[in-house]
């Protein structure tokens, strides 16, 4: 017998991004009921478990993407910037819930330095320049540049020998940079709801969405164990549906069948990464050194040697290397970008397809990568690393948007996009990096655009979480400093 249930709030995905909106919720609406659907037996399996995702707490401090060479031959710090503000606004909302007791633990944030790593006259100059735009931002100010092979080799020893002397190299280095494992972090959040009333359903797979007359949304679920026919499915109504599931947040945005979530596609982009299985390798390299993307290659390929914490224990991995698999989830099917092709969005998904033909190719081209090419990749970062040592794992799945557009029918873009009815009673978060890092901020973000008219009921209790939330801290330098001693003592991480 399908069970029903009603509730307040119905957050569908059991990650970091459901998770953080639950807490907000939590905080802000305290008499608000709150149920959690997770399609797996375990919360933040996903795209939030710690192996399945880069971890770097994307402040911007080494991801070269986020500000690329200009055809003017200068380089604009603008979007890094923000991206760092949102990061710090995420640190803000950590470290208050830590300092209230609402985490059980710091454990899910270490301090590993930060690096950009380049080889040859055009990289390295184009890092200089980089670092000339960077280093008089506040939020950027603690940044190093070298091209000094010994001050580099302090910095991350790995990365130097055996490095041919000749060769030109670059470095910038944040000593504060974080590795963070938001499963880690999701976890303690949802088991704090769990315990304060929270109500979680796993194993359920969301088969239909539906507006009722009455203005709420009708959840349908089948048990992903026993199978559509078993009497282990439920029915949940609430007024409010947040659609957190990674990649599998498109599907159920096309379930919705609001109009504003109509024209939209995915683009799935698979991931694998070299995890090395020496304790003793990993304790001799403590940073992320991240490099230069290949030419055509997705943002989210971009190398790196990089330093994990995973339950505990500190891990050394190489990559990604990217490849394209059709499935939207790890543990999703084989049909889902197929099934995810609709009347409205087969126009957007051909135009976007039509124009990343080359992205397609080089997709393909890593896929079919034998171990030995793989290795070679690994040694321009790491000289000297042991063949053996290294093991070859999947990452998680990242679904990049594809929306319309008027000029060309169609444009694939690599972010994040909150889409939200004109009502605001449901959302849904699509695509990928930065993610994890700006959950925060995307979170407030589309809890003001769906309650408009609670969000002055809510200024006291947000300033609270967020102390300095709405204030740039690039732009207000002591506050800035205030508030980064604050997050960082409370988080027990670095300060300069």
């Amino acid at each position: 017998m399908t069970t029903t249930e009603t509730t307040d709030v119905i957050l569908i995905g059991g990650g970091i991004m459901s998770a953080t909106l639950g807490m907000l919720i939590k905080e802000l609406e305290p008499s608000w009921q709150i149920t959690m659907v997770e399609r797996l037996d375990q919360v933040a399996q996903e795209s939030s478990n710690p192996w399945n995702n880069a971890g770097t707490g994307h402040s911007a401090l080494c991801e070269l993407n986020y500000a690329p060479l200009g055809a003017d031959g200068t380089v604009n710090p603008d979007r890094a910037i923000g991206i760092s503000e949102q990061f710090q606004t995420s640190r803000q909302f950590w470290a208050t819930l830590l300092a209230e007791g609402k985490l059980a633990d710091n454990s899910f944030i270490n301090t590993v330095p930060h690096m950009s790593l380049v080889f040859g006259d055009d990289h390295c100059n184009y890092l200089k320049k980089r670092f000339d735009a960077f280093k008089p931002q506040k939020l950027f100010e603690s940044m190093e540049f070298s091209e000094d092979a010994a001050q580099i080799s302090d910095w991350a020893p790995l990365t130097i020998e055996g490095r041919s002397v000749g060769q030109r190299i670059a470095a910038t280095y944040c000593a504060e940079g974080t590795d963070i494992d938001f499963g880690n972090l999701a976890t303690q959040m949802i088991k704090y709801l769990a315990d304060n009333g929270m109500e979680i359903h796993y194993n359920q797979h969301v088969e239909d969405i539906r507006r009722d007359n009455d203005g709420s949304w009708c959840i349908r679920t089948n048990h992903t164990q026993n199978g559509k026919n078993s009497n282990d499915g439920m029915l949940l109504k609430a007024r409010f549906v947040f659609l957190g599931a990674g990649g599998g947040a498109l599907p159920l945005l096309q379930k919705t069948g609001i109009p504003e979530g109509k024209g939209y596609g995915g683009f799935p982009v698979s991931g694998l990464f070299f995890r090395n299985n020496s304790e003793a390798t990993a304790m001799r390299h403590n940073a992320k050194v991240y490099g230069q993307a290949a030419v055509g290659a997705p943002p989210m390929s971009v190398p790196h040697l990089d330093t994990r914490h995973v339950n505990g224990k500190r891990h050394l991995m190489f990559g990604p290397f990217a490849g394209f698999s059709p499935n939207f989830l790890k543990q999703g099917s084989k049909m889902d970008l197929v099934q995810s092709m609709k009347r409205d969005n087969i126009l957007p998904m051909m135009r976007a397809s039509l124009d990343n033909i080359a992205l397609t190719k080089y997709l393909f081209s890593e896929l079919s990568k034998k171990r030995e090419e793989r290795l070679v990749s690994l040694h321009e970062y790491y000289p000297l690393a042991q063949d053996d040592e290294w093991e070859l794992i999947t990452a998680g799945q990242r679904v990049q948007v594809i929306k319309k557009c008027e000029q060309k029918g169609g444009v694939l873009q690599f972010g994040t996009e909150l889409v939200a009815s004109a009502d605001g009673s449901i959302a849904c978060l699509l695509g990928a990096s930065p993610g994890a890092s700006t959950a925060a901020p995307l979170m407030i973000k589309l809890l003001h655009q769906c309650f408009p008219e609670r969000t002055r009921v809510w200024r006291c209790r947000l300033r609270e979480l967020v102390p300095c939330f709405g204030i740039k801290l690039n732009e207000n330098h002591g506050l800035a400093d205030e508030m980064m001693k604050f997050t960082s003592e409370t988080l027990g991480i670095y300060h300069h």
